[in-house]
């Protein structure tokens, strides 16, 4: 079973994207579930989501503590929270910046989902909105198939900046 942990803020779109990693990987033919973890937070709030994919059916709803990926939506969280906490030997990490990250032990990749969001006009109450840009991240990295991120993302949204966007971080992605 592959094992995702995924750190965003309240409106950024981070449960959105668990959604979507759990449709894209269901089109590349797995089983796959999503679940995010907050409380009562507002708009800017640290969320956590967890998403596991497997080739059998899921029978685990827990929250995950030992991640084969991290995503990190916002790199501000990690002044407040430990988001490498448990990470697999041999984990992967995509962190949302302009410069690489060096996580020595980790696979790192890393790409400018928000200035993807803001050259495509992917913006609510003036926040990138970050869901579908990550897609396309992580079909780059080979986590799913860039047809099944364009599929998902065609399924959840009719505006078309959201493949777009997803098309640019896939080209944009950085190791």
């Amino acid at each position: 079973m592959y094992e995702i942990r995924l750190h965003s803020r309240g409106g950024q779109g981070g449960v959105t994207a668990a959604k979507l990693i759990a449709l894209a990987a269901f089109r590349d033919g797995k089983h796959a579930t999503a679940a995010p973890f907050y409380g009562a937070e507002r708009r800017g709030a640290p969320v956590v989501s967890f998403i596991r994919i497997d080739d059998n059916p899921i029978k685990i709803y827990s929250q995950i503590k030992k991640p084969d990926l991290i995503i990190v939506l916002d790199p501000s969280i990690m002044e407040l929270v430990d988001v490498f906490d448990g990470l697999k030997e041999d984990g992967t990490v995509l962190i949302n910046s302009q410069k690489p990250f060096d996580l020595a032990q980790h696979e790192a990749h890393y790409v400018d989902l928000t200035g993807i969001a803001l050259k495509v006009g992917l913006v609510v109450a003036g926040t990138p909105i970050l869901n579908t840009p990550v897609i396309g991240a992580l079909a780059k990295i080979g986590l799913f198939s860039r047809d099944s991120a364009r599929s998902a993302i065609e399924e959840m949204f009719t505006d078309p900046k959201n493949t777009e966007a997803a098309m640019l971080a896939f080209d944009e992605v950085h190791q």
